[in-house]
């Protein structure tokens, strides 16, 4: 289903049909799962639905090997699936706190390769936008050559698939760096303006004219000096050469003209007939921009699931790059401008809190934000409490203690028993809260 490069119209052949079948039958059990909010997920349960799976792409591998179909691509519903299986069990391994192991990175590596494709279609971007992405996949990059360094000759599927993956943002982000990098770093700054304005643009086509207008006047000022700078319609270097970056500068000046243009037209920035699908994603935005906030306490990583579906249906409406309307044409500059600028703002907010997840499974999230609490409130009391009594420190000694006490054998562990993953995180977290309390309960002695 994420595949987002076009997919071939390949039938499934008899020999493939039995690996579909389990796939579609694993895939089933991991949403029978992720439904099921009344426990917590189990390692076993999780881990050992994944054995399975890799079961059946070493048996896919075997039979397009043998139909001589095993190239990259070939694909089918089969291949879909399969994506939809491991985008599910990479937000699994996060929720249970396995950040640091292969099968967590795919989903990212998916969310990266969607934002890379729509900062490709609307070319607003520099490389400060690059950077986090680019600094993620070399994170990745390292997990996945150590590993390949463990597995010699034998690659595990999991590091064959989460590879290529990983090689598809890599040839993207290229591409992308690529764009920038003949801009002259005299004319840098400028590009970096005319991207701030064609943001702003964007973001103004989705209020309302009165709300807008304002703003727009004075990105026109700013437009206007911009243009101003040119000589005989080019920017020069200060050796009064041409300045390297030409199309790229010029063609983004341009483009922020006509999107002033729109913005101050009256009128809706949408069609009617496009306003079901800008709706939707505003709603999402709103759900997501909640999550965000909130996430730390209410968010389980297989939630971000249903986001990943719905913002597939709708990318899937664009035809290169596009949305069309119900006449088949293309909508309107400004319509596309505001819905590609909601759907990428939907696909960074999913992003973001993927990025956000912490290594600590879910079983220790309680005891993990209540110590993140409790810390913040230790370090307000050391700012700006003051001299504090014994008495005043008691609070926070006993729930402390509370916590410690929780241990067994000095390790944290899940209603059934076993060790959860996040041990050393909440262990630096309750030594932290110590140390600042040991702190305060000293300055409370010297005076």
């Amino acid at each position: 289903m994420f595949f987002t490069e076009p997919l071939r119209k390949h039938t499934i052949s008899a020999a493939e049909q039995p690996v579909l079948n389990r796939l579609v039958g694993i895939r089933n059990q991991l949403a029978a799962l992720k439904k099921d909010r009344g426990n917590y997920y189990r390692p076993n349960d999780i881990v050992g639905l994944y054995n399975d799976l890799l079961q059946q792409v070493w048996a896919l591998h075997e039979v397009r090997t043998s139909e001589q179909h095993d190239n990259d691509a070939y694909k089918n519903r089969l291949d879909a699936v399969l994506d939809e299986c491991f985008q599910l069990f990479s937000l699994f391994y996060l929720a249970l706190g396995k950040n640091k192991e292969v099968p967590a990175t795919y989903v990212q590596l998916v969310t990266i390769k969607q934002n890379f494709e729509l900062l490709n279609d609307t070319g607003i971007y520099t490389d400060d936008d690059l950077e986090p992405f680019k600094v993620r996949l070399q994170e990745i990059r390292q997990l996945i050559d150590a590993e390949v360094s463990r597995d010699g000759d034998e690659p595990k599927p999991e590091v064959l698939l989460v590879s290529r993956r990983l090689r598809q943002c890599e040839t993207e982000l290229g591409l992308l760096e690529e764009t920038t990098r003949v801009i002259s770093d005299e004319l840098m700054p400028v590009y970096e303006e005319l991207v701030h304005i064609r943001r702003r643009l964007t973001a103004l086509s989705v209020l309302a004219h009165a709300v807008a207008a304002p703003e727009a006047k004075e990105l026109q000022r700013r437009l206007i000096a911009i243009d101003d700078m040119r000589v005989d319609d080019r920017f020069i270097d200060s050796m009064g050469s041409v300045a390297a970056g030409q199309t790229q500068v010029v063609g983004l000046l341009e483009e922020s003209f006509e999107r002033l243009h729109d913005v101050q037209a009256e009128g809706s920035a949408v069609p009617p007939d496009m306003a079901p699908v800008y709706e939707r994603l505003v709603e999402i935005r709103v759900q997501l921009d909640k999550l965000l906030l909130t996430s730390r306490w209410t968010l389980r990583e297989t939630d971000l699931w249903s986001y990943q579906v719905q913002l597939h249906d709708i990318d899937g409406m664009r035809r290169n790059g596009q949305f069309h309307g119900s006449t088949g044409e293309p909508a309107p500059a400004q319509a596309q401008a505001a819905l590609n600028f909601l759907l990428h703002k939907c696909y960074n907010l999913v992003y973001k809190l993927l990025s956000s997840s912490e290594p600590v499974a879910e079983t220790l999230m309680p005891v993990h934000n209540q110590l993140r609490t409790l810390r913040r409130c230790l370090h307000e009391v050391k700012k700006y409490g003051g001299p504090l009594s014994a008495r005043d420190l008691y609070p926070y000694q006993m729930k402390l203690s509370s916590i410690d006490n929780l241990r067994t054998d000095g390790k944290f562990l899940d209603d059934e028993g076993y060790i959860p993953e996040g041990q050393g995180v909440v262990m630096s977290l309750l030594n932290e809260c110590y140390d600042l309390l040991y702190e305060l309960m000293a300055a409370e002695v010297d005076e």
